[in-house]
């Protein structure tokens, strides 16, 4: 059946300006708009671009950034692709007579399976929006019988960043495209132009600042931390003429990024030049992510970190507190989780930052000196640390393949070495066809006969050199100590750095001794002497002989479940890993699970080995997930992290530990609490296994915010650093499908080798610390604080019980 047949059924296309044309799909991020209706019913009409259509709802009264406000949403026939856009009058007399306003652009994203979604009544997506963000439910009710032939959902916002903004639909009374009223729309007037009523003078291009690599970050408080962002640097020219976007090398690209200019040039300044990150947007992330997103024309995001230039005056002079002040107030009115942010900057223990970066999975951290001006170059107040080993290499040469129709089997790649390049290796994988077909196409011009470095007799057959012009990001776990790559891997080409005007970085090396290893639990422990805390002196070996300990008592917790694994090859001092799936050469102890709705299998243990096994390549944290991997559908335990603010002590932490058990008591949820290893407890439930991930996140949600509620001077149930000033944050967002929390007897990737310890209510009163045990002293204690488990009970009559019946 013609999904279109519906929608050409109700209007003539001789009498309507609506467009018929199916149009063709996106061959990247899914589109979505939302248009204003000024209809019999003023209404706002939701499209999500599914399958060559648009799925479309009319929601009454429009979107609301409240999540407790529902809003009625009544589907309607789907619409053709080319209607995203539309914005105009349908005449009198016609389906849908009135005047159309194009209300807000964007993408979506579903979070779950879509098609499942619309088939059950619950449809969770992401929106990436110039005015909507964040996550959104489309939820079916039931229909009554007067709503025959009408097919009804409710239009909700989740908890979120984006939530308890103000009002969309009071805030945004004009065309997102067009700058128009519905009385302009109709009328047929022109757009509003873009640019500020009164600009000034374009700022002129400018060389930017750069920050030098570095091994650790730097001590003190004088410092804040940013993420390192995995993008290309993107100077932002607003002005008259404007907005402009220029590379770090000063290169036009404007037209590559053209989907940022119409959100760059609604920034409330007359002139202005803001430095930042350009980044894939609608939710994707990597480097490769955004070489799609170049090829496809979108979609993309800005991450803005400094401001230079405001209303024609200077800034770079003025301290970077002072100019990320100014650059917060000029992005004030950008919606959060959209497409333009402003960089997170953490203050304080640059250690600790980037070991949470790194444990997250992030790049690493850029640490800036908090009163540093801004100067152009390479500066020693800028400083960059990295989680793993990632650099750009020029390309000197192709190594001919094998393989029908393969271009080229691997990659030669040099760096710059004083006024010469110095042989690097190959890289060999990470290329996908188009991508190989494509630099097989920019290689052709560029050869040459010799080749440009001094690279070994042994690697040069079959190979033909190319001038060194392009330039390939390229990820690798190590350096021989030849400086030659291993495990080398393509992630894409750095057009914003050809050719390198000097020498790149050099990459950290780190060599150590090697010792023998012993068996532990019957698995081989390499380097056994090797430090990994270098306060306590705790070893590689050491570590392992805790995890053989601490088997019986911690596999209770976390044996067939789920796991994320925190690895530390080289230690402290060295690179995180955050691991959710096995990589090559995994060790067969650690099994692997597959999970309905998940690409690649999960990782569980189920003995002494498999935790010993993970220590010997480098686990320090091991993280649960709330499910046994028989019914990964069904939670089997609750976890409310309280994380306090930096400023509150642990006697406060405690006495909301108690305070959540004696209400989550009264409804019938008894629970047990643990030291985190770190600065906060968990206060864990043990349920029944009789009820989904929704119920249980439901649950945690209501009961945070509710908490949140009654004692707003003393907890915060959202995630925002801000709003956690002075309070402790009630961490209900770990009950979740693929969320973790730190398994009970882990060991924490924390100075001081501390571990996470379950304890009874009666130990937690004596307690002065959520990091008071660690690898040396948890086991011996474990006896004498074990918490008194309660039988598991049923989430649902708990959470009548906070509703009422």
């Amino acid at each position: 059946m013609d999904r279109l047949a519906p929608y050409a059924a109700k209007r003539d296309p001789a009498k309507t300006p609506e467009p018929f044309e199916p149009g063709t799909p996106s061959g990247g991020a899914l589109r979505y708009s939302m248009q204003n209706h000024d209809a019999t019913r003023l209404h706002w009409d939701l499209r999500l671009e599914w399958e060559g259509v648009l799925l479309s709802w009319a929601v009454t009264r429009g979107p609301s950034l409240d999540p407790a406000d529902k809003r009625l949403a009544v589907r309607t026939e789907d619409h053709p692709l080319p209607y995203l856009t539309f914005e105009g009058t349908i005449p009198k007399g016609e389906y849908g007579a009135g005047t159309v306003m194009l209300w807000d652009i964007g993408h979506w994203r579903p979070v779950e399976d879509a098609a499942r979604g619309l088939t059950k009544g619950h449809l969770r997506f992401q929106l990436y929006g110039r005015r909507l963000t964040g996550l959104w439910d489309l939820v079916r009710i039931k229909g009554k019988p007067a709503d025959k032939g009408r097919e009804n959902w409710l239009m909700v916002k989740a908890e979120d960043a984006a939530a308890h903004q103000p009002d969309p639909v009071a805030r945004y009374t004009t065309s997102i495209a067009s700058g128009r009223d519905f009385a302009a729309i109709a009328a047929g007037a022109k757009a509003v132009p873009l640019e500020p009523a009164e600009p000034l003078s374009l700022p002129k291009p400018a060389e930017p600042m750069l920050a030098k690599l570095v091994t650790d970050p730097p001590e003190g408080d004088d410092w804040l931390h940013e993420v390192k962002i995995d993008g290309y640097r993107g100077l932002v020219h607003l002005g008259r003429g404007g907005p402009v976007i220029r590379t770090r090398n000063g290169l036009d690209w404007t037209d590559r990024f053209a989907p940022l200019v119409p959100v760059l040039a609604s920034l409330p300044a007359r002139s202005a030049l803001i430095d930042g990150e350009i980044v894939a947007g609608a939710g994707a992330q990597g480097f490769a992510a955004l070489q799609q997103a170049i090829t496809d024309g979108g979609p993309f995001g800005y991450v803005a970190f400094d401001l230079l230039e405001l209303d024609g005056a200077s800034l770079r002079r003025e301290p970077l507190t002072a100019r990320r002040a100014a650059l917060s107030a000029l992005l004030g009115d950008q919606p959060p989780l959209g497409i333009l942010q402003m960089s997170v900057a953490l203050p304080g223990d640059g250690a600790a930052a980037l070991a949470a970066i790194c444990a997250a999975g992030g790049e690493g951290i850029v640490s800036k000196r908090a009163a540093s001006v801004y100067r152009a170059g390479r500066s020693d107040s800028w400083r960059k640390i990295k989680c793993d080993r990632r650099t750009a290499f020029a390309v000197i040469g192709w190594a001919k393949s094998d393989s029908p129709g393969r271009p080229f089997a691997s990659l030669l790649l040099a760096s710059r070495e004083g006024d010469g390049w110095r042989y690097r290796g190959r890289v060999g994988t990470g290329f996908s066809a188009e991508v190989q077909a494509d630099l097989a196409a920019r290689m052709a011009p560029l050869t040459r006969k010799t080749a440009p470095a001094a690279v070994p007799r042994s690697e040069t057959r079959g190979v033909t050199w190319v001038e060194p012009v392009l330039m390939a990001e390229v990820r690798y776990a190590e350096e021989t100590t030849g400086g030659i790559l291993r495990h080398a891997s393509f992630q894409g080409l750095r057009e914003d750095k050809m050719a390198p005007p000097a020498p790149s970085e050099p990459p950290v090396v780190r060599v150590e001794r090697v010792t023998a290893g012993r068996k532990v639990a019957g698995v081989t422990i390499t380097n056994p002497d090797r430090v990994i805390f270098p306060e306590p002196g705790v070893t590689k070996g050491e570590l392992a002989e805790y995890y053989a300990a601490a088997a019986p008592l911690m596999l209770a917790h976390c044996a067939n479940r789920p796991l994320s694994l925190v690895r530390l090859p080289e230690g402290m001092g060295g690179q995180s890993f955050f691991q959710k799936h096995a990589g090559k050469g995994f060790p067969a102890q650690i099994g692997q699970t597959d999970l309905p709705g998940e690409d690649e299998p999960a990782l569980y243990v189920t003995s002494a080995a498999g935790l010993v096994a993970g220590a010997q390549m480098g686990v320090v944290e091991y993280h649960i997930r709330g499910v046994l991997r028989d019914r990964p559908d069904r939670p089997d335990r609750i976890v409310f992290d309280l994380d306090p603010d930096e400023g509150l002590g642990f006697a406060e932490v405690k006495a909301a530990a108690f305070d959540l058990r004696d209400r989550l008591a009264a409804l019938g949820l008894p629970t047990w609490p643990m030291l985190t290893g770190g600065k906060g407890i968990h206060v864990v439930g043990d349920l029944r296994r009789t009820a989904g991930w929704e119920v249980v996140k439901l649950f945690a949600r209501s009961f945070a915010h509710l908490l949140a509620a009654e004692a707003p001077d003393r907890y915060v149930a959202v995630m925002s650093k801000a709003r956690r000033e002075g309070r402790i944050f009630i961490d209900w967002l770990r009950n979740d499908t693929q969320a973790t929390a730190i398994a009970p007897f882990s060991c924490r990737a924390r100075a001081g080798a501390t571990v996470a310890v379950p304890l009874s209510w009666a130990a937690l009163e004596a307690e002065t610390s959520a990091a008071a045990y660690d690898v040396r002293t948890a086991l011996d204690a474990a006896p004498r604080i074990a918490p008194a488990r309660a039988a598991p009970v049923g989430i649902e009559k708990v959470a009548r019980a906070l509703v009422g019946d």
